[in-house]
């Protein structure tokens, strides 16, 4: 009887590890993508993070492919002018970092 309980422990504890790993399943932005998405770092003029918003001015918002930007994992994209203001939740610091980084 206690072998059928702990079968039926092991079982409920990879259930679990599996369900923990399908929602832990976060995204990791491929930055480089991403820049490339925006025009190249040639078209990123200016970059902002405003909590989980990334914030880029661009020189030529006609070379943003925002379909590939949404397919990368970014909840939702406001345009304003040459403006675009990205959703990625906590990637939105890293990219920022990397931006800077290789601008």
């Amino acid at each position: 009887m206690t072998f059928e309980y702990l079968i039926i422990i092991l079982v409920f504890i990879i259930l679990l590890l599996a369900v923990l790993k399908i929602n832990k399943k976060e995204v990791k932005l491929d930055m480089n993508k991403l820049v490339e998405y925006l025009g190249g770092k040639e078209n990123i003029l200016n970059t902002e993070v405003n909590l989980s918003r990334f914030i880029v001015t661009l020189e030529d918002i006609e070379k943003v492919d925002k379909d590939a930007i949404i397919s990368l994992g970014a909840k939702g994209i406001v345009e304003m002018g040459n403006q675009l203001k990205i959703i990625l939740g906590p990637n939105s610091k890293q990219l920022k970092k990397y931006i800077d980084e290789i601008k």
